[in-house]
């Protein structure tokens, strides 16, 4: 080979050397500018892609509209305050009608008058026909009367004189202040019971004869 065979050779070379070189650059330029453009067409895409729900709308609609208040409900929620304000009232009123009524009944209603407990005893008819005596009017005092009662009968109510001027004529004297049936009958105290040998029905028929004949009971000392 001669030297100028030789010197073009290695000028070809040298041309060869550069364009590769120039090819290389360019390559590479080309490798970083795709990634990148295939990166803002991923972006890209996405963004225009949205998610949808199954019936089609897009994802969070159905939400939104479901948060949204519906007129519908404002309706129901004001229709249902009203009805509890009404039944209020209506409680109110229906309270301060029973206690109105109560106040009537209790204003109309008479105080009923408890009657005195009396022993069924001596003590207790002495006590229960002076009570009757002080409403009647008829005087007499216990003392007098339970003097009176011991001397006749002893106290006892079923007591039966069959011996004397009474006895003989058919009515026997008869109870605690032995009574005879006629002056019973006449003398019998309204309000007691219309038996001669009830104690208390007894002892204020007697009592009123008394008083009649002889001022009170107090005054007998004796048979009357």
């Amino acid at each position: 080979m001669t030297a100028h065979t030789l010197l073009r050779s290695v000028r070809v070379t040298k041309t060869h050397k550069l364009s590769v070189a120039v090819l290389a650059a360019a390559g590479a330029t080309a490798a970083l500018v795709v990634p990148a453009a295939t990166g803002d067409a991923h972006a890209a895409a996405s963004a225009a892609v949205k998610p949808v729900s199954a019936n089609g709308q897009p994802a969070g609609a159905n939400t939104k509209a479901a948060d949204a208040p519906k007129a519908g409900d404002a309706k129901d929620a004001t229709d249902t305050k009203t009805l509890a304000d009404s039944v209020k009232v209506t409680a109110v009123a229906a309270q301060g009608h029973t206690a109105k009524e109560a106040a009537s009944r209790a204003a109309d209603r008479k105080p009923v008058e408890s009657k005195p407990r009396y022993a069924n005893n001596l003590d207790g008819w002495i006590k229960e026909s002076l009570d009757i005596m002080k409403k009647k009017g008829i005087p007499g005092s216990y003392e007098g009367l339970h003097r009176n009662i011991m001397r006749e009968s002893s106290g006892n109510p079923n007591v039966v004189n069959d011996w004397d001027i009474n006895a003989k004529n058919g009515i026997p004297s008869k109870g605690l202040l032995q009574v005879i049936q006629p002056t019973f009958d006449r003398y019998h105290v309204e309000g007691t019971a219309n038996d001669l040998t009830d104690p208390v029905a007894n002892i204020t028929a007697a009592a009123n004869y008394a008083a009649h004949r002889y001022g009170s009971m107090d005054n007998v000392n004796s048979a009357y």
